[in-house]
């Protein structure tokens, strides 16, 4: 009975050796009088790029992750209060209010927004909008800055990056400059905040 089973399973060994598909290796040889006498043998390459999408707003490292969330502070003096006198910002990983702005992507078109909850507050009632900010955008690395999606109250606002090299690689980045209009006298208090008042702006890609 073993030996039955054993020449059974050699049997169908056999048969899956014969089945299986042929190495593609290629060589040849050549023999003959011909002058010259040639012969070749070729390969097959193939490279695989996974996709992907990167976005930077601040501190970070270039397409590596990371969750520090920049804060930028401005102080309006009591004596400037909505004069028009544009007040700069402290903070930004460039500090003075600036910072690194980078979107890479690699598979066409990138749709880049800007979302807020809301006109930043102050706790008692009174806001200011997100269009008393400006942003003044530089180049940085690339030779096109990246722009900025205009900011606006409980709205989100969105851009599309087009591919900067190939038919699909977009590859942008800027110095992002912000600072406080202070175009209107408005209520003391301090507006906006760490992730509270309405002082967060997130920004966001989609690639196809």
């Amino acid at each position: 009975m073993t030996k039955k089973i054993l020449c059974a399973s050699l049997a169908a060994l056999a048969a899956s050796v014969a089945m299986a598909p042929a190495a593609h290796a290629e060589s040849k040889f050549v023999t003959g009088t011909a002058s010259p006498l040639t012969a070749s043998a070729s390969l097959d390459f193939t490279i695989t790029i996974p996709k992907f999408v990167y976005i930077r707003v601040g501190t970070g490292t270039n397409v590596a992750n990371n969750t520090n969330v920049d804060s930028l502070v401005f102080s309006v003096p009591a004596a400037n209060v909505g004069d028009g006198t544009s007040i700069a910002g402290t903070g930004g990983d460039l500090t003075g209010g600036v910072v690194t702005a980078r979107v890479t992507g690699n598979n066409g078109t990138i749709a880049f927004s800007s979302t807020t909850a809301g006109a930043l507050g102050n706790g008692g009632g009174d806001t200011i909008s997100w269009s008393q900010m400006n942003v003044a955008v530089a180049t940085n690395t690339s030779t096109t800055a990246l722009a900025h999606p205009t900011l606006a109250d409980n709205s989100t606002t969105s851009i599309n990056l087009t591919p900067t090299s190939g038919t699909k690689v977009t590859n942008l980045d800027a110095k992002w400059t912000f600072s406080y209009k202070n175009s209107n006298i408005v209520a003391a208090g301090t507006y906006g905040g760490v992730n509270t008042n309405n002082g967060r702006v997130t920004y966001a890609v989609s690639m196809p």
